[in-house]
């Protein structure tokens, strides 16, 4: 039989601890605004929806990434970052509808995508599906992020 050293217990209420601790994830509350962070690469897709609580704190709903197939790897850097959002609202569907969105993403064409005509039949597919929720497009860059990024490489 194993016994614990004080490494071990220090580890395991080290841990304990942790998972006890924010980021915990929140219910969401309906009606309320959401925000969306978003990420594409190569190889995935990963968001992070959040919501802010009364006390005025962005608290975690949801976390969620998608493994990209051969083909949609291939597709240019803005299909890829706009199927990102597409995805992630159709996986949020349910509980963001209705709402207003606050989409963040750190590829800044994707402001203009439901402004103008996009050039290929994908994006404007894809813009018309976005018409269906209220949502702003925004541009975030670094540490606002890190989320999504790292769930789109993993």
């Amino acid at each position: 039989m194993l016994s614990w050293g004080d490494n071990e217990q220090r580890s395991f209420d080290e841990l304990c601890r942790l998972v006890c601790e924010a980021p915990i994830l929140a219910v969401p509350i309906p009606g309320k605004p959401f925000q969306l962070y978003t990420d594409a690469s190569a190889v995935a897709v990963g968001c992070q929806l959040t919501q802010y609580n009364d006390e005025g704190f962005e608290h975690p709903i949801a976390y969620a990434s998608l493994k990209l197939t051969p083909t949609q790897s291939v597709w240019a850097v803005i299909e890829r970052e706009a199927f990102a959002i597409v995805w992630a609202l159709g996986r949020f569907r349910n509980t963001v509808f209705g709402a207003h969105i606050t989409v963040f993403t750190d590829h800044n064409p994707l402001q203009y995508l439901c402004e103008g005509i996009p050039k290929s039949a994908k994006l404007t597919r894809w813009a018309l599906a976005l018409q269906e929720y209220n949502l702003t497009i925004k541009t975030t860059r670094g540490p606002h992020n890190v989320v999504a990024d790292c769930l789109s490489r993993l």
